[in-house]
């Protein structure tokens, strides 16, 4: 495959994975059995630099970063894949930096997260990988 698809393809997954991420991150099931913890997240408040706060509003937020930063990357991937080989191959900081840094969010995902983030972290690092080596960037 040629690095403008496998950018493309790589920005679809990457959009899927931002909505998957923000739909269900603060989704908690029953049956974990984390009802009581969850709950002392959300009310024990504390002041932080003066602005009153919970450890489930600093969850919601990094969150939500996690969210904002892989709607960036998409946007990244679909820019790279409007690139000629040339000026992708000029560029290697850029795409292999971006390659390997969703090798790092699919190592992390594997350590402490479960198959869904690892498969679509997995795939995504594949595609970035694929296409960095596809456009001379090395």
């Amino acid at each position: 495959m040629k690095a403008p698809l496998l950018y493309r393809i790589a920005s679809a997954l990457l959009l899927l994975f931002a909505a998957g991420h923000t739909m269900g991150f603060r989704r908690v099931d029953a049956r974990w059995g984390v009802d009581a913890a969850i709950q002392a997240l959300k009310a024990t408040r504390f002041d932080v630099q003066g602005f009153s706060r919970t450890y489930w509003g600093f969850y919601t937020g990094f969150g939500l970063f996690v969210s904002v930063l892989l709607l960036f990357a998409a946007a990244v991937a679909w820019q790279l894949g409007g690139l000629s080989r040339e000026v992708l191959g000029a560029r290697p900081g850029v795409t292999w930096g971006l390659a390997v840094c969703f090798v790092a969010v699919t190592f992390l995902s594997w350590q402490y997260f479960f198959i869904a983030p690892v498969v679509f972290s997995g795939m995504i690092a594949l595609s970035l990988l694929a296409a960095a080596w596809s456009a001379g960037g090395s």
